[in-house]
């Protein structure tokens, strides 16, 4: 799982206050095709937002420690029914 600082975790907040999820986390879980277009999603934008369905809190951060550790990326925030996290991509800063 990829590390950031607090002031980048701050900065990536404010920048995903505006964005719209862009992977939802239904019934099935967090299944391998969920998981893959998160992957596409981050290789794209490096920032995302993901919402899940459903009340279960534990669940929400437990789908986030797993896409942090199989996609090798780092958590932003878990705010309500949303997930936010970043990779960075360096094809998009070339």
């Amino acid at each position: 799982m990829s590390d950031i600082s607090s002031v980048q975790r701050r900065e990536l907040r404010a920048k995903a206050h505006h964005l719209d999820p862009v992977v939802s986390i239904a019934g099935n879980g967090l299944t391998t095709a969920v998981l893959k277009e998160i992957d596409v999603a981050l290789k794209a934008h490096e920032l995302i937002k993901i919402r899940v369905y459903g009340d279960d809190r534990e669940a929400r951060a437990a789908y986030l420690l797993q896409i942090c550790a199989e996609l090798d990326c780092a958590a932003v925030q878990n705010i309500g029914k949303l997930l936010v996290v970043y990779r960075f991509n360096p094809d998009l800063h070339a």
